[in-house]
């Protein structure tokens, strides 16, 4: 897990980096370039990620499997910390930090869609091997659209900072992607 720590520390590091020769924060030159692409991509990864935090967050107690419980654990971690990045990266003035601040529970769930407080709500009323089988069938459907989503933004995106962060996402994704087959045979 040290190349995860290493990834989470990259990650904070772009967020917080600032530009000394014209004391410009990072963020708003993040803000002052987000083009349409960086917006719509920003807003889909949220959406999508937040219905993956809620349910991590959930699968952190109601998970039978302690392989799925570690697996929420890492996708807890991973959510938290691309949602400060990108809140972070849209933000206007203010100064960049190295603090993480992971949205809280309310944050979390006023970013799903109907679809997905339905899903979450779903996950909510089901435990042990049920509530595994269907976690990570969310998690995997969660995964393959965030990647979807990290592609096409890969594609036309201009902003060199986002697409920094898009493709460390991409990697974790794909590496989640892998996990995540590999899970129920494992069990």
């Amino acid at each position: 897990m040290n190349r995860r720590n290493a990834v989470y520390t990259l990650l904070g590091a772009v967020s917080g980096i600032t530009v000394l020769a014209t004391n410009t924060s990072m963020a708003q030159i993040a803000a002052a370039t987000m083009g349409e692409a960086e917006i719509t991509h920003a807003q889909e990864t949220k959406k999508v990620g937040a219905l993956l935090l809620a349910t991590s967050r959930v699968a952190l107690t109601a998970a039978a499997d302690p392989k799925v419980k570690q697996f929420a654990q890492w996708e807890v971690a991973e959510q938290e910390t691309i949602a400060d990045v990108l809140k972070s990266m849209e933000a206007e003035g203010g100064k960049a930090e190295g603090a993480l601040h992971p949205p809280t529970e309310a944050e979390t769930e006023a970013s799903l869609d109907q679809d997905g407080k339905t899903k979450l709500n779903d996950l909510k009323g089901m435990t042990g091997a049920d509530f595994d089988k269907a976690y990570l069938a969310s998690q995997m459907d969660g995964h393959k659209k965030l990647l979807q989503i990290q592609e096409e933004y890969l594609k036309v995106g201009q902003n060199r900072e986002h697409l920094s962060v898009t493709k460390l996402a991409r990697g974790q994704i794909k590496e989640h992607i892998r996990i995540l087959e590999l899970l129920p045979k494992m069990g």
